[in-house]
């Protein structure tokens, strides 16, 4: 009664997943005298499932745990049938009553985890494993047993004359993770044999570079006067920007947020743009590319504009520019990259051409072609971007 006070007391509830199996069943041995309830997802995927629910119903009666056992349907996606049951399972766990979920990952499922994503080619994320504490819509994700071997977890059990069941698929290594398990594990061990504990520290040194990477976005947001995002938001936010290619595009609180060489970058929808016409006016606004062009006269630089008509447009495809006359004309594609320009913005770049010749771009210089010669007056544009 103590303890269930105290539970109350501190106003988050614990839910044990209860699969029936050793772990679950050793996690909320541990746990019963703390005011905890449990809870089973019936998967209907064996046919002894109607049994592991009815041990858990028994295990629970004989501990004074309340259980709640949740049927799901589980639909295979292209993803396979573990991951599908895995979805399901999460889906049951975000509309649990408790605040938290107590689940009985150990040790070596926290190897094999690192390990299968690590095979799938996953970045640092996917190397970091699982977490101790996560989140899933508003619930907090606890996993006590993470750093605790199996074996550990099997010896504890018969010391304490615990019982549990055995899930016949675990045999069955048509699934990823039995087939790490039961082949792959016993291989490394005759080579490694603290395998999974070196993983399993690994995933931790993971874990705390994306924990820092999460405050440095949490911080660039706040620097930008967005709202914080949640947990499992930024989590998500920063798994696309770290994963994704310079092309990903994340919106959050109305700004449009992308990633080019490592860095995060604030992005702007920009409108429909006509080519103008530049007639020598010392600023030309342009609302639709979110800026304005701005024209200084100068001296032995910039464009010579003496009887010549000239356009803005927008980049075409295939231009060249020569901004060195002692160098060859290149593609805008190769100076762009060399000058850092993310690929987003290369295609809303006012570019001045006169006729067919491309004239002038943005952080590029003036074409060859076009400059001004030595001590000749010549106009040197400018193209400033309004902030975000």
């Amino acid at each position: 009664m103590a303890s269930s006070r105290k539970r109350r007391a501190s106003g988050r509830s614990i839910a044990v997943a209860l699969s029936g199996g050793v772990d679950s069943v050793t996690l909320l041995h541990q746990l019963r005298e703390r005011g905890v309830s449990a809870i089973h997802v019936h998967h209907g995927l064996s046919p002894n499932a109607d049994a592991w629910a009815a041990f858990c119903r028994r295990l629970c009666r004989q501990w004074g745990v309340p259980l709640k056992v949740v049927r799901v349907k589980v639909t295979r996606t292209g993803e396979g049938l573990e991951a599908a049951a895995r979805k399901a399972r999460y889906e049951a766990f975000a509309k649990a009553g408790a605040d938290c979920i107590a689940l009985a990952h150990n040790l070596d499922d926290q190897a094999e985890t690192v390990l299968m994503n690590l095979l799938r080619g996953a970045g640092p994320r996917g190397a970091s494993g699982m977490a101790r504490q996560s989140r899933l819509r508003g619930k907090t994700l606890l996993r006590p047993l993470l750093d605790t071997p199996r074996e550990a977890i099997v010896v504890y059990a018969r010391a304490h004359g615990l019982q549990w069941i055995e899930d016949e698929s675990n045999a069955n290594e048509a699934l990823t993770r039995n087939f790490v398990r039961r082949r792959i594990g016993p291989l490394l061990e005759e080579k490694y044999p603290a395998w999974r504990r070196n993983l399993a520290r690994a995933a931790g040194h993971f874990s705390r570079r994306d924990s820092k990477a999460q405050d440095l976005l949490r911080k660039f947001l706040q620097r930008k006067g967005l709202r914080a995002p949640s947990e499992a938001k930024l989590a998500e936010m920063l798994k696309q920007l770290t994963a994704g290619g310079a092309r990903t595009l994340i919106e959050h609180d109305g700004a449009r947020l992308r990633v080019y060489r490592g860095k995060v970058l604030q992005d702007k929808p920009v409108g429909a743009f006509r080519p103008i016409a530049w007639n020598g006016e010392r600023k030309i606004d342009i609302p639709a590319l979110g800026g304005a062009l701005h024209f200084r006269r100068v001296r032995g630089k910039g464009i010579d504009a003496s009887g010549k008509s000239f356009r803005v447009r927008l980049r075409a495809g295939g231009e060249r520019l020569q901004p060195d006359a002692r160098r060859p004309r290149r593609t805008l594609k190769n100076l762009f990259q060399e000058a850092g320009v993310p690929p987003w913005e290369r295609d809303r770049l006012p570019l001045i051409v006169c006729g067919a010749d491309l004239v002038w771009v943005p952080g590029l210089g003036v074409d060859a072609r076009y400059q001004a010669p030595e001590n000749a007056r010549g106009v040197l544009p400018e193209w400033r971007k309004m902030p975000p």
